[in-house]
């Protein structure tokens, strides 16, 4: 492959992934005016990672974190947003994203789309104490706009605390100093009505 048809490649990629803001997710933004896309979700996340990384449970690589935190939502472009408490949307949604990951990273050239693909298995893994760390924060993000957005969505699905709770358990393992304040907002939106007991 020439330099020319390289770049060509990596440049229809970009372009095509600029697709992930038309994927909204099921997050209010905390002014309650719309949902929140992937792209926004996804800086979001690296932003998280950088921050917080003195609290990682191990010592990570945080050029590989961002990396994750930027690719792992992509497959969403053909795969839709899978709403993390919808039982049967979830059923096939390993499959869906695995098809996306093929076409998807398939557009870059050859060692960048294998690379971009064995972060993202990576990511879904959760092996690695890079892939534990993101992965907690990407359940922490919804989870703190659901508290502050007083459970609206949580509420327009009859999310329960034991839902939660369990979807919350990677942010034990990636950051446990972050655990404390997981179970002690997730006991005051049951307290306020948020969510159900």
């Amino acid at each position: 492959m020439s330099d020319h048809d390289r770049l060509d490649r990596q440049l229809d990629f970009l372009l095509e992934v600029d697709r992930l803001k038309q994927v909204f997710r099921r997050t209010w933004l905390l002014n309650l005016s719309r949902y929140e896309n992937d792209a926004e979700h996804s800086w979001h996340l690296a932003l998280a990672a950088a921050l917080l990384t003195e609290h990682a449970a191990a010592e990570i690589d945080l050029g590989k974190v961002l990396e994750m935190a930027l690719m792992h939502d992509l497959v969403e472009i053909d795969a839709g947003d899978t709403y993390a408490y919808d039982d049967v949307a979830r059923q096939d949604q390993a499959e869906r994203e695995r098809r996306a990951a093929e076409r998807i990273f398939g557009l870059l050239p050859a060692d960048q789309g294998a690379r971009t693909r064995r972060l993202w298995e990576e990511f879904e893994a959760r092996h690695t104490p890079e892939a534990r760390y993101a992965t907690a924060l990407d359940r922490l993000l919804p989870f703190l706009h659901n508290y502050h957005t007083q459970g609206k969505e949580w509420q327009a699905h009859g999310v329960t605390a034991c839902q939660v709770l369990e979807r919350m358990q990677p942010v034990a393992e990636g950051i446990p100093a972050l655990w404390p304040r997981v179970e002690r907002l997730l006991r005051d939106a049951v307290e306020k009505g948020y969510l159900r007991a």
